[in-house]
């Protein structure tokens, strides 16, 4: 069998019909019958991903508030459209996001939101305004940018918070978006926010402690609330900044998670520590609204793949999605805050979606 043949045939196992339900247990998956999502165990996928492609088209696109985003496209021109959305808040984006679009079917689309990454101004930029980097900025970003690319409609693929990012933007346009693939899902809601800044502690009782010292608090103040003053401020934002992400490399190293090396740059753990301190303390400009708001996306067709033991980011947020929107479908591995697995799922989801 070749190579695409192959991928049909593990597509199937992923995203195939109920009826094909004792197919994929003969093929070691187990399926929970009293519940609507599927289990996948680590032998199924082998972490395939296409070649590096180099974008054809490049640019900075000005959305306003002084702010322009920088934006790439690469793959088939004339393929069907995918746009990443990277997370963070502040994260910018890599060149991995390509590896997971089939270049020859697909125009790939990437951004990096206000304030990080190539856009500019940066967040941590005496000029930037952060009073207008909020998520319905962001949205009405992505919609300046389809629109500049001539694009109808696209699919949307989120990590992490740009699982948050691509929900908010879906109910705001469901005309423009084809389908979701969502992997770490979030939705930043208060609680969310709440359990990664506060309750998790108890799983890391020393790094929480060191966390929560770090930074002077006001009385009756949250934590992310004193981080967000603190990153805000050009003077207390250095040390601010490198004490979250101390404790990001904390709490995602449950299953053995490395260090992250972005960190080691001061100017990027600068931008990415105000960036989701300005958010998280705002629960992502909406986040509290977004399982209400599902019905406006119920018939769009998406996949959520989520870690069991993702401690960062439980996977009851993405089964209460998942029951509100009757067009999912939810994938759970033995996995964390992502994993080769879920990347290789939301590969074979992309895939699936676009009928390619």
């Amino acid at each position: 069998m070749n190579r695409r043949g192959e991928r049909v045939a593990r597509r199937d196992l992923i995203l195939g019909s109920d009826r094909q339900a004792e197919r994929r247990g003969r093929c070691g998956m187990r399926r929970d019958v009293h519940s609507p999502f599927t289990v996948r165990p680590r032998a199924v996928y082998g972490g395939a991903v296409f070649p590096a492609t180099e974008p054809y088209a490049s640019g900075m696109l000005g959305v306003g508030d002084g702010n322009e985003i920088y934006w790439e496209a690469s793959g088939n021109p004339e393929g069907i459209p995918v746009l990443h959305v990277h997370g963070g808040p502040g994260s910018g984006m890599g060149a991995g996001y390509r590896r997971r679009v089939d270049p020859t079917t697909h125009r790939i689309i990437g951004f990096e939101q206000r304030g990080c990454g190539r856009s500019r101004p940066l967040a941590t930029d005496p000029s930037a305004d952060l009073s207008a980097n909020t998520t319905p900025a962001l949205i009405a970003d992505m919609e300046a940018l389809r629109e500049h690319l001539g694009i109808d409609a696209w699919l949307v693929c989120g990590v992490s918070w740009g699982t948050t990012l691509s929900l908010a933007y879906a109910q705001a346009h469901p005309d423009r978006v084809t389908g979701l693939v969502l992997m770490a899902v979030t939705t930043t809601s208060t609680a969310e926010v709440e359990w990664i800044t506060e309750s998790v502690g108890r799983i890391f009782p020393r790094e929480w402690e060191k966390f929560s010292m770090a930074v002077p608090r006001r009385d009756g103040e949250r934590i992310v609330d004193a981080y967000a003053r603190a990153t805000a401020d050009p003077v207390t934002r250095p040390d601010a900044a490198r004490s979250w992400c101390e404790w990001e490399d904390a709490h995602v190293s449950l299953l053995g998670g490395a260090h992250d090396a972005r960190y080691d740059d001061p100017a990027f753990r600068e931008v990415f520590a105000t960036l989701v301190t300005h958010y998280w303390s705002n629960s992502g400009f909406g986040g509290d609204d977004i399982l209400g708001r599902m019905p406006r996306i119920a018939q769009v067709p998406g996949v959520l793949i989520h870690g069991r033991r993702d401690v960062s980011g439980p996977l009851v947020t993405a089964w209460n999605l998942h029951k509100e929107w009757p067009a999912s479908r939810l994938l759970v591995f033995d996995e964390g805050h992502g994993g080769p697995e879920m990347v290789d799922a939301m590969l074979d989801a992309i895939t699936e979606l676009t009928g390619s």
